[in-house]
């Protein structure tokens, strides 16, 4: 009869505490509790798959009931009937029970049952509970009680892979051993040694893969010597590539040098290769995003490659292409690929979409790589964002008035014009540094807005708001400060929208300031009120008192002080009906004729201030009138 193979994780199982592989801590604790005879009744052992738990409940469970020591023992014979029963499995009173299927409460009211009967061979009954976190809530709660206090010579051994998903209640009454990740070193010592003992011809550098790509699981590399040892000697890197379907370090390295170059054609050509020689799309993604942190390590690190997982040989490639590529397209390119992978496998196409998201890599725009320049030190007119703005409706500007000729008394001109002067402009909203800085800021300025979603933020933004700096890091804006509730309500809306522009994210910071230079109402804008008639200063007392007249329209215009000549002042509409003709304006030759009269200081109106009232009047459907003339004296 042909004897059944025997695979190598089982034929190198340990068998002793001493013999476990990366887990010295758990080792030497449970060796001094076996040699002072202090035996816990549960114990809960946690940890990655591969890393010895099973094992160790084993180890544990032939140390407390080896026949060669009159006692526990940290050191079983494995010789003894007893210790080969446990080793196989087929021992009484050590039970092994998947968790996975056995899940209900019946299922462990059975097993309570069972524990209160002595053990039939061995000193101390053992239950190995292995994927403990797949039992019911219930299951639990009815282990409780025998967990905390079970019958004498009984251990509970719990195994898990999630020591999450155990209740808190459990794990108070076990004594907790988490088991890690067996270190590199020790994991290719471990295959050195069993490819020496199996006669499996390997190269070292083969072996180190192996190890490397078992992520910490004995069991997992042993499994994967165990495959490559089928294949004829001398076994080298590429068969282990080949095997685990992943891609080479160096085909890597070759595509990192192409997008370091920024050559489509190269990193499309590099990228289809691969593919072409049946390496999965999601492969290709992975090994990339893992070389990328392999750069990054070598950029800051360049005297420390031993810290990356590149093989020995390529290491001293990697500081030259992580200087080529920038820190700081490390560290873009990565969190851009985050999240890739998930949406790469679910598509349907993955291979376009692989192409497609790696020449995304290459096609992001310089300017979004860079901050834009600050108001001191203007960049480039290449490094600016190219984005091109939705049109944004300003505030309209009126136009510069005329110049005027002075006049003795410009005062009362202003207070019986049509319109009061324009505000003067704020010089604490004026951008920092005139020149090109200024006219920067104020077209990214433009450029952030037009890429906001929401109409109404986008007028907002722009009539009450202006970007007043920018550097790498923060963008400060300036605000009316009537408006900063409002505007800091839509600060999410503008951060994405800066992130967007700037191609990177900056803190954003409001300041409050004055009102914005384009919310001030200018002379071309509606006044926010319709005005009746617009009186002058009030009379001297020596002037004699006037009385006002009716008008020929209707309405009744207010008192005025004598001595102004041609004044003009905006009345409310009348009703269509009872609208007379407008009085033709003054001429010229009339208006000098005044200005002979033996009056004082005769003010004259400027012709710009006629042509503003105009239109005020036109805008409220209303119309200017003339007639208030008064004696001088009285202003």
């Amino acid at each position: 009869m042909v004897q059944a193979y025997e695979p190598l994780h089982h034929k190198y199982r340990p068998q002793r505490f001493d013999q476990l592989v990366g887990q010295k801590a758990v080792a030497d604790t449970l060796s001094q509790a076996l040699l002072q005879n202090r035996i816990a009744p549960a114990y809960l052992f946690s940890g990655p798959r591969g890393t010895g738990k099973t094992s160790s409940a084993r180890i544990l469970a032939r140390s407390l009931n080896c026949l060669a020591s009159p006692g526990p023992t940290p050191e079983p014979c494995g010789r003894c009937q007893l210790c080969a029963d446990i080793a196989s499995g087929n021992a009484l009173d050590v039970i092994e029970i998947d968790a996975a299927s056995n899940t209900g409460v019946d299922n462990i009211r059975e097993l309570i049952e069972r524990s209160r009967f002595a053990p039939v061979q061995a000193r101390w009954k053992v239950y190995v509970v292995d994927e403990c976190h797949m039992l019911s809530t219930a299951a639990f709660n009815a282990l409780l009680k025998t967990l905390e206090e079970p019958p004498p010579r009984v251990v509970f051994v719990l195994a898990t892979t999630d020591p999450q998903r155990v209740l808190p209640t459990i794990l108070s009454r076990c004594q907790r051993f988490d088991f890690r990740r067996i270190p590199l070193e020790a994991l290719e010592g471990h295959l050195h040694w069993i490819a020496a003992e199996e006669s499996i011809g390997i190269t070292p550098e083969a072996l180190h893969l192996v190890a490397q790509r078992s992520q910490g699981g004995l069991r997992d590399a042993e499994s994967l010597l165990d495959q490559l040892s089928l294949l004829p000697a001398p076994i080298a890197a590429d068969a282990v590539w080949d095997l685990l379907g992943a891609v080479p370090d160096q085909e890597l390295l070759r595509l990192a040098v192409a997008m370091a170059a920024a050559d489509p054609l190269q990193v499309v050509e590099g990228c289809r290769e691969l593919l072409d020689r049946g390496r999965e799309p999601a492969a290709v993604l992975q090994g990339l995003v893992s070389l990328l942190r392999d750069l990054l390590l070598a950029g800051v690190a360049p005297d420390r490659l031993e810290l990356t997982s590149v093989s020995p040989e390529l290491r001293p490639q990697l500081p030259e292409v992580a200087r080529q590529i920038g820190k700081a397209r490390l560290l873009r390119w990565q969190s851009q690929l985050k999240g890739s992978e998930q949406q790469l496998r679910h598509s349907v196409q993955p291979r376009l979409w692989l192409e497609v998201l790696l020449l995304g890599l290459l096609a992001e725009p310089a300017a979004a790589a860079a901050a834009p320049p600050g108001p001191q030190q203007p960049g480039p007119e290449g490094q600016r964002v190219t984005r091109s703005p939705e049109p944004v409706p300003a505030a309209s500007v009126s136009p510069p008035l005329a110049p005027v000729a002075p006049t003795p008394s410009p005062e009362p001109v202003a207070a019986a014009g049509s319109l009061p002067a324009s505000p003067p402009p704020d010089p604490a909203s004026a951008p920092e540094g005139p020149g090109p800085a200024g006219e920067d800021l104020a077209e990214l300025w433009q450029q952030i807005l037009a890429g906001l979603e929401l109409p109404s933020t986008r007028m907002l933004l722009s009539q009450q708001a202006q970007l007043l700096r920018l550097d790498e890091r923060r963008a400060v804006v300036r605000v009316a400060g009537t408006w900063m509730a409002m505007v800091q309500s839509r600060l999410p809306l503008l951060e994405k929208a800066v992130a967007s522009a700037l191609g990177s994210p900056r803190q954003l910071t409001l300041e409050a300031g004055g009102d914005a230079p384009s919310a001030r109402p200018s002379s071309a804008q509606a006044p926010p009120a319709r005005p009746t008639a617009v009186a002058g200063p009030p009379p001297a007392l020596d002037s004699p008192p006037v009385s006002p007249s009716p008008s020929p329209t209707g309405a009744t215009a207010a008192p005025a002080a004598t001595g102004i000549s041609a004044a003009r002042t905006v009345m409310a509409s009348p009703p269509a009906a009872d609208r007379q003709p407008r009085p033709p304006a003054p001429t010229p030759s009339e208006t000098e004729e005044r200005l002979d009269e033996p009056r004082p200081a005769a003010v004259a109106v400027p012709a710009a201030i006629d042509a503003q009232a105009s239109r005020l009047a036109e805008f409220f459907n209303g119309e200017v009138i003339s007639g208030l003339n008064g004696d001088a004296e009285s202003i």
